[in-house]
């Protein structure tokens, strides 16, 4: 499977106190640290067997809403972002916990493979963690920016 660059926000949270520290904060911190590493069976096991993750109403990827477990996140969402874009990367800017709630800002970034089209969109996850794994994400993203990419000339 091809690999997903993901930049994690320099100093936010070191990834050996996200091991250390089971916060819904840290938690998601280990994903985005995961996918910065490319090592997504890391990924996959911070999601919770019964994750439900949506993607944002009118992203491409958002055609099998809700996706239902780890292993249906991994192929229907990353692995098809994986093919779709080149150097496609997510750089939190700000992350927001409220009890099991994280709200993380920030931004993609890549080249859609197609269309030789960058971007660079503004993004907000909202995770929901419990026991320590991921147990809900909804997507928030800049989709214009996303399907004038996929579509250009």
């Amino acid at each position: 499977m091809k690999r997903i660059i993901i930049a994690a926000a320099a100093g936010l949270f070191a990834g050996q106190a996200a091991a250390q520290d089971p916060s819904p904060e840290h938690v998601v911190q280990g994903i985005y640290d995961a996918f910065a590493a490319g090592d997504i069976d890391a990924f996959a096991a911070a999601l919770h067997p019964e994750i439900v993750w949506m993607e944002a109403e009118n992203n491409t990827y958002a055609d099998n809403n809700p996706y239902e477990g780890p292993q249906a996140v991994v192929d229907g969402v990353i692995g098809r972002v994986g093919a779709d874009w080149e150097n496609f990367t997510v750089t939190p800017q700000e992350m927001i916990s409220e009890g099991n709630r994280v709200v993380m800002l920030g931004r993609y970034s890549g080249t859609y493979r197609a269309t030789g089209e960058p971007i660079d969109a503004q993004v907000v996850h909202v995770w929901t963690v419990q026991d320590g794994q991921a147990v809900a994400f909804q997507q928030y993203v800049d989709t214009l920016q996303l399907a004038e990419a996929e579509q250009a000339d």
